[in-house]
């Protein structure tokens, strides 16, 4: 398998960033002739290649809902997070809640299609370097949500877990953005096998694992203190890690 997977990956790597590259121009056209709905539109699209690309490493992905989401009120998506390749799910089975990140704000530049979305499409780039500037990015953010009734996703492990299993859930960045949506819900999420595509490393990658996606329950957020809140979010998430 480690073999074919050494034929396999080049190709997927030069698809992938093709998509990256091609699709680029499409969003900016996209945000100066019919701004936030030209580029939500360029960035669907985006996120459906770059999901289907996948399959190029025999990897499906899959989402499992069998919950209403239609709230009328904003969601935060909260998940583990296992890989680069969580995001473009995320943006497309969600796309309908308008879902935006939270990301390092590395990733705000450099990365064709990536870094433009990032920056015009409502997500919070936070400096963890800097703590004020991360809490005052992340009140703006929330109270977008909110106005908007956007949907938000946050990893709360910070990074990626590398062999599945989940790191330590932080608060911060959480309690922020549930304080100016208490009126909202939280949308726990749990991802399973998206770690396997990096189970050689870096290169080459891993073939064959499918990626499945659990929305659980809604809560809603001001039903519990915030740290019942937290526990339970934490809790539905990692117990439903295979």
């Amino acid at each position: 398998m480690k073999i074919l997977s050494h034929i396999v990956s080049p190709i997927f790597i030069f698809t992938f960033l093709l998509i990256l590259v091609v699709l680029h121009p499409f969003q900016w056209l996209g945000l100066k002739l019919f701004g936030y709905k030209g580029h939500k539109i360029a960035v669907d699209v985006l996120n459906f290649f770059l999901v289907k690309s996948l399959l190029i490493l025999g990897v499906t992905v899959s989402l499992k809902n069998e919950h209403d989401l239609t709230k009328g009120a904003s969601l935060i998506f909260v998940s583990n997070h296992q890989s680069t390749f969580d995001i473009p799910p995320f943006g497309l089975f969600f796309r309908k809640h308008h879902l935006k990140f939270v990301s390092k704000i590395e990733l705000g530049k450099g990365i064709p299609s990536v870094s433009f979305n990032l920056r015009h499409g409502g997500a919070a780039l936070i400096n963890r370097k800097d703590a004020r500037q991360a809490l005052s990015t992340l009140g703006k953010f929330a109270k977008n949500i909110n106005k908007n009734k956007w949907g938000a996703i946050i990893f709360p492990e910070g990074t990626r877990s590398r062999n599945g299993k989940p790191k330590k859930f932080s608060t911060s960045g959480l309690k922020m953005i549930t304080k100016y949506n208490p009126e909202g819900y939280i949308v726990p999420v749990t991802i399973n096998n998206s770690w396997k595509v990096f189970k050689y490393g870096k290169y080459p990658l891993g073939l064959g694992s499918p990626i499945t996606i659990t929305a659980h329950k809604p809560i809603k957020i001001d039903s519990l203190p915030f740290d019942e809140l937290m526990k339970e979010t934490e809790k539905t998430i990692i117990t439903h890690i295979k």
